[in-house]
């Protein structure tokens, strides 16, 4: 896809989320690590946005994931900061901490170099935290492109994985 269809694609699904979350006066908290806020900015393009979303922690650093989401630093160091693990925990991190409904988190790596570890550029953890049921959507990604494209896809997978929790793990009961 070219980065207008990516982009326009982000638009459209955040447009969506903004209002279904409404609809069913759901709140949302973000945990971004390799979108670096994109996922919150898609969203409060859209009118009405500040009725559904909480905030958004931007933690690009590991000392950043300890200090604003409570992450465990043996954990993290252990897993890694691009891993299953830590995006789970970034997710159930950033929704204790806010009190919102549900919180997405994403990590990952996009480029243009490598973070010393076996991962390729392009490797992204995206999970979804609910109350009261914990993790409820845990993906893992390998995009292609640009930086930028990378981050874009990286995105939409956070949009796509919390409709994903709204429509199939009982999001909206």
């Amino acid at each position: 896809m070219e980065e207008i269809e990516i982009q326009s694609r982000a638009v459209l699904l955040a447009e969506n989320l903004i209002r279904v979350l409404r609809s069913h006066s759901r709140s949302l908290a973000l945990a971004e690590s390799c979108t670096g806020g994109l996922v919150s900015e898609y969203l409060v393009r859209v009118p009405g946005a500040s009725g559904v979303l909480w905030g958004s922690y931007v933690c690009y650093t590991p000392e950043a994931k300890i200090s604003m989401l409570n992450l465990e630093r043996d954990r993290l160091e252990g897993f890694g900061t691009v891993s299953r693990e830590t995006a789970g925990d970034m997710a159930e991190g950033a929704l204790e901490k806010s009190g919102a409904n549900m919180a997405a988190a994403v990590t990952g790596l996009a480029g243009p170099q490598g973070d010393g570890s076996a991962l390729p550029v392009g490797t992204v953890w995206v999970a979804v935290a609910l109350k009261k049921k914990g993790i409820v959507v845990l993906r893992d990604y390998c995009f292609k492109g640009s930086r930028n494209e990378i981050r874009l896809q990286a995105a939409i997978a956070v949009l796509e994985a919390l409709f994903e929790a709204l429509e199939t793990k009982n999001g909206l009961e």
